[in-house]
């Protein structure tokens, strides 16, 4: 797999914990997004961790095609 799987052509509002680690799904396959459930293995593909310094609502990109890994940059409005 050389190409991850569009989840969803929008950000996913989550409210995240400050400290806490999130790990995001880069491949787009999991079943649990916007986080990984494990579904990359054989793809090639590793979720990437994220640990938010303060609390509040962050946006995880759908799409898995941001430059701002795994925060959504709009990039999904070109797509």
């Amino acid at each position: 797999m050389t190409e991850a799987v569009i989840a969803q052509k929008a950000p996913y509002p989550v409210e995240v914990e400050a400290g806490k680690t999130y790990y995001w799904c880069a491949c787009g396959r999991s079943k649990a997004q916007p986080f990984c459930d494990g579904s990359h293995k054989g793809t090639g593909f590793t979720p990437v961790a994220y640990t938010p310094d303060k609390a509040g609502t962050v946006y995880f990109c759908g799409c898995k095609a941001t430059g701002n890994r795994p925060l959504c940059d709009g990039t999904h409005k070109t797509l």
